[in-house]
Formats: C-alpha cells, structure tokens, sequence
C-alpha cells in the first residue's frame, strides 16, 4: 500500500496484496491490549499479514478474547506461541489444546519444539494431525544459541514438515535475534541461509528477524518479498519501508532500469520552489 499523493514515486517494488502468500510480515504481539491493538492496526493493517501471541503471554493477558475479535475485525490471522504448544505437550494435554483452540475459534497453530525433547517423528505426526483443520506453521531450530544445528539437518527438518502439511516453516531466532539463523552477537549465520534457500523455496519459509540489521540482510539477499516475522508492533510501518527502499538501508536496491541515482542525491532545480 502506498499513499495516493505518492504515486508519482518510480522505482519502488511491487508487493502483493493481501492475502499474500509471500512478502509476509509477521508481527509478535507479546501482550498488547485490545486498545493498543486498535491503536496500531489503525496504520498496519495493510501491512501486518499474521500475528503470534508470543509464548504463554495469551494465558495470562485481559480482555484476551475482546483483543482476538479486534484482529478478527481486521481480517488479520493469529495464532499463539509455540511455547503454549509445547507446554500443553509437556503436561500430554495436546488433546486439551485443540479443543482450546476450537473454542476460541482460532484457525492457525504453531507446532515447536524448540525447548522440549520431541522426537522429529512426533513432530511430523502432530503437524499431519493438526494441517487436516488448522493452517499450520512449524518451526525449525533450538532457541539456545549453544545448540548449532548443521545447515543439512535444518533443509531436511524444513522438507519433511512442508511434506507432513506445515503451510509455512519457521526459521527460529528467538524474540532477541540471538539464535537460531543468528550468532549470539545478532550476525546472520550467512552460510545457512543460503544453504536453507538453495534447497527449500524461500516463499515457504518464514525469517524471524526482530533486528533491523537482520530484516535489512534479509531484503537484500532474497528481495522485497521475502517472508519476516517476529516483528515488534512498532518496527511493523518501519520494515515496510525497508522493503520499499525507502530507508537508508535499502534505498539503492530497488530502483529499477531506467532510473539513475544521483550521485549527489539530487540538486535544487529552477528557483529551488
């Protein structure tokens, strides 16, 4: 979406309409109210394609089911943490969860197993079961940026949960960027990204990025349309520009053929009016 009175801005890249089954933005809401929801969706409902209530927050967060109708209102698709799905796994109330989310009418699951022992196998069984009526995401990697998991085990584990029925996969970071596709320090782990996208089609995963730095590799290695998530409410209208370039970060990317940049950025013409 770009404002009328800027539709005379060549060079910007295109991006699909919503629903869109690339170019995702993916925002975490980590305990917003039904007002502050409002508040952000009344700028970013164009932009904001999916929401996560991050972790457990959704058990312990007021007002949760007048906030979900704000989203529905929104035509916006959420779904809770999968340390929720991994904590009623972990107390074998799987069963329990599904009837939760049949209760609360909620469409998408994230299925994860980044902090439990889960075999693989039991994994992919889960996203089978559940992919017969939810929309799912799985995610892949540990969030203890001590686990290094080689790059072939993640393309392996990303086929398979694709294969089982995932709608999109997870590449885990964690809330912070420090693990995961990244190095503690926030670095992007390079050689694993391109390992991931040489094998697994890029629109069929979903980069957590929180970091401007991160989201900004990411645009400039796999384009404006590459999927993004863990995205904080307030970063939701900055990363849109990102993928525009229309910030400092990307602003040389996009310009199409015809389009010379000015060295100097552009001089004053006429009587400068």
């Amino acid at each position: 979406m770009i404002n009328d009175v800027f539709d005379h801005l060549i060079g910007l890249p295109d991006r699909p309409e919503k629903p869109r089954e690339k170019g995702l933005t993916h925002m975490l809401d980590k305990g917003l109210s039904p007002d502050r929801v409002e508040q952000i969706l009344e700028v970013a409902a164009e932009i904001v394609d999916l929401v996560k209530l991050g972790w457990g927050t959704a058990v312990v967060t007021p007002n949760l089911e007048r906030k979900l109708d704000v989203y529905r209102a929104a035509d916006i698709p959420f779904f809770f943490g999968g340390s929720l799905f991994e904590a009623y796994f972990l107390r074998d109330q799987v069963d329990d969860y599904r009837r939760l989310l049949d209760r609360l009418d909620v469409h998408h699951l994230e299925i994860s197993a980044g902090a439990v022992s889960m075999p693989h196998e039991d994994k992919l069984e889960f996203i089978e079961l559940f992919a017969r009526d939810f929309t799912v995401l799985s995610e892949v990697g540990s969030k203890d940026s001590s686990d290094i998991m080689p790059p072939y085990r993640w393309v392996e584990f990303m086929q398979a949960e694709l294969e089982a029925g995932s709608w999109k996969v997870i590449a885990e970071s964690r809330e912070a960027g420090t693990a995961g596709l990244f190095r503690p320090n926030g670095e992007v782990r390079t050689g694993l990204v391109d390992e991931i996208v040489t094998r697994v089609n890029p629109r069929d995963i979903l980069f957590e990025a929180p970091k401007k730095e991160q989201q900004a590799w990411l645009i400039r290695n796999q384009g404006a349309n590459v999927n993004l998530g863990n995205i904080p409410p307030d970063e939701v209208v900055p990363l849109e520009t990102l993928r525009r370039g229309l910030r400092g970060d990307t602003l040389f990317e996009f310009l199409t053929p015809g389009v010379t940049p000015h060295p100097s950025g552009g001089t004053p013409s006429g009587d400068g009016q």
